[in-house]
């Protein structure tokens, strides 16, 4: 079966994809029978227009690039959007974690009642467990940490008494606050995307041919040593011949409780003109998102756009997996296009990636200083930067 699936397609998941959509109503006038047991007629399984703009407003909807397309990343939004709260019983399953949007509901009236201060990213791990613990406890249930007929009962009579405001992001402010402004013994998890057999594209440099995972693994090395000579901590997420998958290098950050997560991605188009630089957090249109994770991303975005002559092309919401699996705030810079020449001269020269290096720690600097944070952007150097921490 094709991994990615596009207008004029004909496929059986093309005609589950369609029945999926209908089922969470954004196919209007659906004649099917929404039954996934049954055989597909060729209309069915036909990719056509009309699924298309549908496919587009659910990647919308999600947090993915409205490509239009069916790839791995919709399937899997299209998977965990089709769980409701109540369709099935919600436990905690170390290693193979339950994931939907019913878990994202559960943590979201958990968060309401106030027995769930974290992310709402949808996944069933220890801290949903231990917070759905509690809540039990608290209303006088078995605490087994399972979600049945017996406690979505109890939810359904609560309700809601509190709205508004966010837990998590006063979680995530207080935590920078108490971090205080230096850099020193923070402790920051970077990934350079690609490695092992996968090098990515080639590209001719001004020294020669450069490959996508050299041009990444050197960006990373220098924001690495800048990190280290302000006394940061850091942890590359891959040895320059393993390429982990997402999941591994989450976990990987995870278990090493790093402050902060910054991913190095490059990116490419059929078209030359797609240009610049892009960064994104974790967040949806659901009303989950990081806030340190945006406004770091905030910070670095504009401090590459000021140093380098990529296009600021914003900071984006999103909910990938790198962004969502992370317990910490996670940025992921996408450096600018190699199939763009302005892009290209940027990136396969030295000079250049060393202000983009300098960028994204004078970035994570102006992140811990908060209010004290008055320097315009693209203005506050490296040299500064040491200078400030040696005398602190």
């Amino acid at each position: 079966m094709q991994d990615i699936l596009r207008v004029g397609d004909s496929s059986t998941r093309v005609a589950e994809v369609r029945m999926s959509l209908a089922r969470l109503g954004l196919i209007d006038g659906y004649e099917g029978e929404i039954d996934s047991t049954r055989r597909f007629s060729e209309s069915e399984m036909l990719y056509d227009d009309i699924l298309c703009e549908a496919v587009k407003a659910f990647q919308q909807s999600r947090g993915i690039v409205p490509t239009g397309t069916i790839d791995s990343a919709t399937l899997r939004e299209l998977r965990e959007a089709s769980y409701t709260l109540g369709a099935r019983v919600l436990s905690y399953q170390p290693g193979q974690e339950m994931v939907g949007d019913d878990v994202g509901q559960l943590q979201s009236q958990l968060h309401e009642l106030g027995f769930y201060p974290h992310r709402v990213d949808g996944r069933f791990g220890p801290r949903t467990y231990e917070s759905l613990m509690n809540y039990q406890l608290n209303s006088g249930l078995e605490d087994d940490g399972v979600c049945g007929p017996d406690t979505l009962h109890a939810l359904s009579l609560l309700g809601r008494r509190i709205t508004g405001g966010s837990a998590q992001a006063i979680r995530e402010r207080e935590t920078v606050r108490q971090a205080g402004p230096n850099l020193t013994g923070k402790r920051v998890v970077i990934d350079p995307d690609l490695g092992g057999a996968d090098r990515g594209l080639v590209v001719d440099g001004p020294y020669g041919p450069i490959t996508e995972e050299e041009i990444l693994w050197d960006l990373a090395q220098r924001i690495e040593g800048r990190m280290v000579a302000a006394g940061m901590e850091t942890i590359l997420s891959r040895p320059r011949g393993d390429n982990p998958s997402n999941k591994q290098r989450a976990d990987l950050a995870n278990g090493f409780k790093a402050d902060l997560l910054i991913s190095l991605r490059l990116d490419s188009y059929p078209n030359e003109k797609a240009n610049g630089v892009a960064t994104f957090y974790f967040g949806s249109e659901k009303g989950s998102s990081s806030l340190t994770g945006e406004t770091l991303s905030g910070y670095i975005q504009r401090e590459v756009a000021a140093r380098t002559q990529l296009q600021n092309c914003r900071n984006h919401a999103r909910t990938w997996e790198m962004l969502r699996m992370t317990r910490m705030p996670s940025v992921e810079l996408v450096a600018g296009y190699l199939t763009n020449p302005g892009d290209l001269a940027v990136l396969t020269d030295p000079n250049e990636r060393d202000a983009i290096a300098e960028a994204v720690v004078v970035a994570v600097k102006r992140l811990y200083l908060l209010d004290h944070d008055n320097r315009p952007t693209g203005t506050y150097s490296f040299k500064e930067l040491l200078r400030e921490e040696k005398h602190a």
